[in-house]
C-alpha cells in the first residue's frame, strides 16, 4: 500500500495508473440479462428451428399461405423479447435507486462516485449510515463506531481508532472517519466470502421443470415421428406436397411454443409489477418459488424491526425522580454528542436542556461507559458492571430481567469526578430501557404469511432471549422455543434443531446454511432473508432468497428478490404475484397441451392409415389462435392469489386428456364414416375436423375460465363469433369448404350438440377410473 497524501489525495494520473494496473474496484453486479442474451434466449430455440425448418418445407411446395404459422411463431417470439426488455428497463431503472454512492478526495477536492470507481489507495470519506465496498484503513477519525454483524453477526458496535482497518461489508453506525483503500474488487474481504459460493444461482421452478419435462419429452417423439408419417404418406400414395404439408401440420400442432412463452411472458409481468412496488427480481422463476415456500427464515433487523432504535422507559432508582433521570441522561447524551442509534433514540425523546459541559468524557469500547461534567454535576451513562465499582446482586438481577425481555439497558448514576481511572462515588441514578422499533406493518405481514401456512423461522446473530422477546411482540408464533447455536457442542443435530425451535440465536453463517438444509431436507420449500455477508451461504442455499437495498452490494448481488425500501412487507405482493403466475398458467396449460396430445395421438393412428392427415398447417390457425392464444393471454393476466394446488399435471390432465380424447375420437369418426362411407371428399372431412376440434376447445377454454364472470363470458363469446367468421368469410384462405352444404350440416350438427355430453362423460370416466389412482406431483 502506497501512503495517499492526506491534503489532495490521489491524482488523475495516479488513479489512471491503478485502474491500467487492475486495482480498481468492481461494479455492482447487474440485477437483470443484458438485451443481448435475451434476444438469444428466445430465438436460439429448439423449436424455432423446427419451426425455421418447417417453414422451409411449406416453402418447397409453393403453398406460402401454409406458412401463417411461421409468422405466428415469429410474431410470438418478438412480443416475449419487447415484454422482458421492457420489464428489464423497468427494473434497471430501480436499480439505481439501490445503488450507494461515496465521497473521495481527488486532486484536493471531494467527488462523488460509484463503488466501481473506487482504485487502491483511494481516500475515501465515510459518514454515519455508510456501508464499505472495499477494505480500508482509517487515517483520521472521529468518535467513530463500526457495525460489524453483517460479517460476524455480531450488532455491537466497535470503536475504531486511527491505524484500524475495516472490513468491507461492515458499515458505520457513529462518527466519521476518513480511510485509505486497502483492497478493492476481488483482493477485498467481501469477495473472498462471496468466491464460496457458485457466480450462477438457479431458482427452481415446478412450473418452467414440468414444462420443461414436457418439451424434452417431445424433443425426442417429434422429429422420428415426423419422419415416420412424412415416409408413410408417401408410400400410402400421397403426393409430395400433400405429405409434406400434412406432416408440417402434425409437427406443428405437436409444439407447445406459446405455453413456454406465455409463462416466460407471465413472469416478466410480474417483476415489472414488482419493480413498480420497489421490488427487484433477479431470478424470474423466484417469483413462483415464494409462492411454494412453506418455511420463511427471517433475520430480526430489517424483517422484524425497523433497524432503529426507541425509548421504551426509564425507571428511576434511590431517591432519584423520573423527571430528575430524564433531564440529566437529555444532558448527557446532548453533551457527548454521540450520532449512533442509540443516542439518536434518547434525542429524540427528550428536549435538549442545554446544560454546558465543563468535560466530556466519549464512549470508549474499553469502558464501556460515557460521561461529562457539568455545573450541576458529573454523570455517566453505561454498563453498570463497568461504572459500580461493587458488583450489586439486585441491581443485576434486574438488568439481567430486562435483558431477557429484549432491552438493551442504560445504567445511570451520579459520580464524585470524572477520570477513565477512578469515578469516585458512584450513586445510581436509574436505568433507561431501549428497544428495537418494530416495523409498522410487521405483526400484520407474519400473521398473513402464518395464515398462508408458511412457517416463520427467526435466524440471528444476536442473543436468542432478546430476539424471541422481540419475534413474540411482532406476533410469530412458538418464540418460547428458542436455542443458542453458540453453546452446541459438535457435531450438531440439524434435523432435530428445525423441528423443535422456532428462534435461533448466535448463528454463525456456517450454521444459517446447514439449517436451511436441514429444512429442506425435511422436504420443506425455504426462503431466506438477509442483508448481511455473514448471510451469503444461507442465502445461496435457500429456494428463494431476499435482500434489503440497505444490505451489502455481495448480498444483493446473489438475492432473488431485491427489496429497495427495505421494507419486508412487499414480499405480500410478491406471494401474491407467484400465485397468480402458477395458478394462471395451471388454468391455461390444459389449453396448450390439448393440440399437443391430439397432434402426437393422429400423428400415431394417420401413419397406419391411407388418408392424409386431417389438417393443413393454415387450418390449425384459427384453432390455436381463437381457443388457445389470444384467450390464454387475458387468462394468465387476471388477479388470482388463491393457495396453490401443488398438483400441477392433475390441473393440466384433467381438461387436456378428455379433450384430446374427444378431438381424436371424433376426427376418426368423421374420416372412417364421412371419408369412407359417404365418401366425402379431403376438404369437407378436414373442415369437419378443423370446426369439431374448436368445438372441444371451447368447451375446454369454458372450463379453464371458470369461475365465469362477465368479461370471461364476453371474452369466450367474441372468439367463438371470430372462429365462426372464419368459416362464413375466410374459407378459401384457410382451405376450409363452404359450411352451408345441406349434407355438411346434416353430418356435423349432431355432432356439435354431442361435443358436451361426450366431453362430461370422458371426463367423469376418467376422473373415476384413472385420476384418482395416479400420484401426481
Amino acid at each position: 500500500m502506497t501512503p495517499t497524501n492526506l491534503e489532495t489525495g490521489l491524482t488523475k494520473t495516479e488513479v489512471q495508473q491503478r485502474i491500467d494496473a487492475g486495482q480498481q474496484n468492481d461494479p455492482a453486479p447487474a440485477l437483470t440479462r443484458s438485451v443481448k442474451r435475451i434476444f438469444s434466449d428466445n430465438l436460439l430455440t429448439w423449436f424455432n428451428l423446427i419451426n425455421i425448418l418447417l417453414a422451409a418445407l411449406v416453402f418447397f411446395t409453393g403453398s406460402y399461405k401454409n406458412m401463417l404459422f411461421f409468422g405466428v411463431a415469429l410474431f410470438n417470439t418478438a412480443i416475449g423479447i419487447f415484454q422482458e426488455i421492457r420489464s428489464k428497463r423497468q427494473i434497471d431503472k430501480m436499480s439505481l435507486l439501490s445503488e450507494a454512492t461515496y465521497q473521495l478526495k481527488r486532486d484536493g477536492a471531494l467527488i462523488q462516485v460509484h463503488q466501481d470507481a473506487i482504485v487502491q489507495d483511494d481516500l475515501i470519506f465515510l459518514t454515519r449510515g455508510d456501508q464499505l465496498p472495499v477494505d480500508a484503513h482509517i487515517v483520521s477519525t472521529k468518535g467513530l463506531e463500526v457495525d460489524e454483524s453483517q460479517i460476524t453477526g455480531e450488532s455491537t458496535p466497535i470503536a475504531k481508532q486511527v491505524g484500524d482497518s475495516l472490513t468491507s461489508g461492515s458499515f458505520l453506525v457513529s462518527g466519521q472517519a476518513v480511510a485509505q483503500v486497502t483492497a478493492v474488487g476481488s483482493q477485498s474481504f467481501i469477495r473472498e466470502l462471496s468466491s464460496e459460493v457458485k457466480t450462477e444461482h438457479a431458482s427452481h421452478s415446478q412450473l418452467l421443470a414440468t414444462i420443461n419435462r414436457i418439451i424434452k419429452i417431445l424433443t425426442i417423439v417429434i422429429v422420428p415421428l415426423g419422419a415416420a408419417l412424412f415416409i408413410s404418406k408417401l408410400v400410402n400414395g400421397n403426393s409430395l406436397n400433400a405429405a409434406i404439408l400434412g406432416t408440417v401440420a402434425g409437427m406443428v400442432g405437436m409444439i407447445p411454443e406459446g405455453l413456454v412463452l406465455l409463462t416466460s411472458m407471465s413472469l416478466a409481468v410480474s417483476a415489472m409489477n414488482l419493480a413498480r412496488r420497489h421490488v427487484l427480481v433477479r431470478e424470474l422463476p423466484a417469483i413462483e418459488g415464494l409462492a411454494r415456500v412453506d418455511v420463511l427464515c427471517l433475520d430480526k433487523t430489517g424483517t422484524i424491526t425497523s433497524g432503529k432504535l426507541k425509548l421504551d422507559q426509564v425507571v428511576p432508582l434511590g431517591q432519584t425522580t423520573k423527571g430528575e433521570l430524564e433531564t440529566v441522561t437529555s444532558g448527557l447524551i446532548h453533551a457527548i454528542g454521540d450520532d449512533n442509534e442509540t443516542a439518536m433514540a434518547l434525542k429524540t425523546a427528550w428536549p435538549n436542556p442545554n446544560w454546558t459541559a465543563t468535560q466530556v468524557m466519549p464512549l470508549s469500547s474499553a469502558r464501556k461507559w460515557s460521561g461529562a461534567a457539568f455545573e450541576q454535576g458529573a454523570y455517566v451513562l453505561g454498563a453498570p458492571e463497568f461504572i459500580l465499582p461493587q458488583p450489586d446482586p439486585a441491581l443485576q438481577k434486574r438488568v439481567h430481567q430486562y435483558a431477557a425481555e429484549g432491552y438493551r439497558v442504560l445504567f445511570v448514576a451520579r459520580v464524585s469526578h470524572l477520570s477513565a481511572d477512578d469515578l469516585g462515588t458512584v450513586t445510581p441514578m436509574g436505568l433507561v430501557l431501549i428497544t428495537d422499533e418494530l416495523r409498522p406493518n410487521a405483526a400484520n405481514t407474519f400473521a398473513y404469511f402464518a395464515n398462508q401456512d408458511v412457517a416463520l423461522k427467526v435466524i440471528s446473530g444476536d442473543n436468542p432471549t432478546t430476539v424471541a422477546n422481540i419475534a413474540s411482540r411482532a406476533g410469530i408464533a412458538g418464540c418460547e422455543h428458542h436455542v443458542d447455536m453458540s453453546t452446541l457442542p459438535e457435531p450438531i443435530d440439524y434435523d432435530h434443531l428445525v423441528e423443535t425451535y422456532t428462534v435461533f440465536g448466535r448463528v454463525t453463517p456456517t450454521q444459517k446454511r446447514e439449517l436451511v438444509k436441514a429444512w429442506q431436507r425435511a422436504d420443506h420449500t425455504v426462503a431466506m432473508t438477509g442483508d448481511g455477508v455473514n448471510d451469503i451461504l444461507a442465502l445461496r442455499q435457500a429456494d428463494c432468497s431476499i435482500a434489503m437495498a440497505s444490505g451489502s452490494e455481495a448480498t444483493k448481488s446473489i438475492a432473488d428478490f431485491v427489496l429497495i425500501d427495505s421494507n419486508f412487507d412487499a414480499m405480500l405482493h410478491v406471494l401474491n404475484e407467484g400465485r397468480r403466475v402458477v395458478n394462471n398458467i395451471e388454468r391455461v396449460a390444459s389449453l396448450y397441451l390439448i393440440k399437443t396430445m391430439y397432434s402426437v395421438a393422429l400423428s400415431i393412428i394417420f401413419i397406419f392409415m391411407a388418408s392424409s392427415y386431417p389438417f393443413q398447417p393454415i387450418q390449425l390457425t384459427p384453432i390455436s389462435m381463437f381457443t388457445v392464444g389470444i384467450p390464454s393471454f387475458f387468462l394468465a393476466l387476471e388477479p388470482n392469489h388463491q393457495r396453490l394446488s401443488g398438483q400441477f399435471m392433475k390441473q393440466v390432465m384433467v381438461i387436456a386428456a378428455p379433450a384430446a380424447i374427444c378431438i381424436v375420437s371424433y376426427i376418426m369418426f368423421i374420416f372412417l364414416v364421412g371419408g369412407v362411407q359417404l365418401q366425402m371428399p379431403y376438404v369437407q372431412t378436414s373442415t369437419l375436423s378443423v370446426m369439431m376440434t374448436g368445438a372441444v376447445c371451447f368447451m375446454a377454454l369454458i372450463m379453464c375460465a371458470r369461475p365465469l364472470n362477465r368479461l370471461k363470458v364476453g371474452l369466450v363469446v367474441l372468439m367463438l363469433v371470430c372462429f365462426v367468421m372464419i368459416f362464413v368469410f375466410f374459407g378459401n384462405l384457410f382451405s376450409l369448404s363452404s359450411i352451408f352444404n345441406l349434407q355438411l350440416a346434416m353430418f356435423y350438427l349432431p355432432l356439435l350438440a354431442s361435443v358436451y355430453p361426450f366431453f362430461y362423460l370422458v371426463q367423469e370416466l376418467l376422473g373415476k377410473r384413472l385420476f384418482s389412482r395416479i400420484r401426481w406431483r
